[in-house]
């Protein structure tokens, strides 16, 4: 990629920002890992084909031109929270996946949704992920394993989380999360 296409897909990144909340990247990479998806699969679930879903996910692309696309999204937002806090089950979000494949609405996807558990309280795998999403929008996990170095004599507990939530897997920072909630 040139500079020219680098500085495009840049700007693709932060209209995406400002329009879904995030990089649809982060988002459907998000998505993928929670609901054990691979990208062909996603990419069927939402009605996109193959290739655009990486055009979206690379910043060729910014806007998701179809509405119906942008619910189904919301709802696959939906259920991956509903998966991670346990009210959902494999098996149960496999058929569900199947209904949000057919659903022809049309609402927007808001920046502001939050998944929830029954209690109205964000999971910990969201709230986990929103923090990996702000830490990896600041800098890219090598830079944020560098900046943990950098602490780690004077500040070892910072520079942990640095490399837990920066560059870790989220599996790793829910533990970490849930360990340093007691």
């Amino acid at each position: 990629m040139d500079a020219a296409q680098q500085e495009a897909a840049a700007r693709a990144r932060e209209l995406q920002r400002s329009w879904y909340g995030e990089p649809l990247g982060a988002l459907f990479r998000r998505l993928i890992d929670d609901l054990g998806l691979n990208q062909a699969r996603l990419a069927a679930v939402l009605g996109l084909s193959a290739p655009m879903l990486s055009q979206l996910m690379s910043g060729q692309r910014a806007k998701i031109g179809n509405p119906a696309v942008v619910q189904r999204v919301q709802a696959l937002q939906e259920l991956a929270g509903q998966v991670a806090d346990g009210s959902v089950s494999a098996g149960e979000a496999t058929d569900r996946m199947e209904e949000i494949k057919k659903s022809q609405g049309g609402s927007v996807l808001s920046a502001t949704s939050q998944t929830t558990a029954s209690s109205g309280a964000p999971t910990v795998r969201r709230v986990v992920r929103e923090i990996q999403s702000l830490l990896r929008s600041v800098a890219g996990a090598g830079d944020i394993i560098h900046a943990a170095d950098s602490l780690a004599a004077d500040h070892p507990e910072l520079a942990e989380f640095l490399r837990v939530y920066g560059a870790g897997r989220t599996a790793e920072a829910v533990a970490h999360y849930e360990a340093h909630q007691s």
